[in-house]
């Protein structure tokens, strides 16, 4: 579970996101920071019992720094007013698909993951693995427990069929998606309840499927 106090400082970060008040409040900030990493310590060790994919990865290899990169964007404001962590072979760097564990007040936190807006050579081979085992497929995401927790694949999708694909394929609906991405949405009252990491351990665990299938498109050995 995480601490009240951790959401707090986001809240209040959202509200005063400027390194005057993020230095006079780097200390609440360093708390916050360690009952995040706390949680997902937790979840990696949770994980590696799930998927062996991930066994080495440590909370430094899965956190994303709080410090923006605005050099590329119209919001100049200097920090990030979440957290997240990133669980896959590699870790949060790495362009194979995975899980994710974002939190955000205001209800905006979420357990997900999938594949994110992919270089086109990669999701070329996603469409492609798609098409060839789309029973397979159809199977994984109609699942009753998936459907429970995802409902459906989300992900901006292209207005006509891609190149090579015939408008009337079974599967275009999904060879359309340009992201494979499926989350569950984590409440401000979840996220400091005692069952926080069995929850997302529980979303993880149901999306492995998913997660395994897009990985296997990329990666087969």
């Amino acid at each position: 579970m995480l601490q009240p106090s951790t959401l707090k400082f986001l809240k209040l970060l959202g509200k005063n996101n400027n390194k005057v008040w993020f230095d006079e409040h780097k200390s609440d900030y360093q708390q916050a920071k360690a009952d995040y990493e706390s949680v997902v310590q937790q979840i990696l060790d949770g994980l590696y019992k799930q998927d062996p994919a991930i066994v080495g990865l440590q909370v430094k290899d899965c956190t994303f720094r709080i410090y923006k990169d605005v050099r590329f964007s119209k919001d100049k404001t200097p920090y990030k007013t979440n957290m997240g962590a990133a669980f896959a072979p590699g870790g949060r760097k790495t362009p194979r698909p995975g899980y994710y564990f974002h939190l955000e007040p205001g209800g905006k936190s979420f357990a997900g993951g999938g594949l994110w807006m992919p270089e086109a050579d990669v999701l070329k081979k996603v469409r492609q693995e798609i098409d060839y085992n789309f029973e397979e497929f159809q199977q994984i995401i109609s699942n009753k427990e998936f459907i429970r927790y995802f409902g459906k694949i989300e992900g901006e999708s292209l207005k006509t069929a891609p190149q090579g694909y015939q408008p009337d394929n079974p599967a275009i609906a999904y060879l359309k998606l340009k992201s494979f991405t499926v989350w569950q949405n984590i409440s401000d009252e979840a996220a400091i309840q005692p069952a926080l990491v069995r929850e997302i351990l529980k979303i993880f665990a149901v999306m492995q499927p998913f997660v395994k299938f897009i990985d296997r498109a990329l990666y087969t050995e």
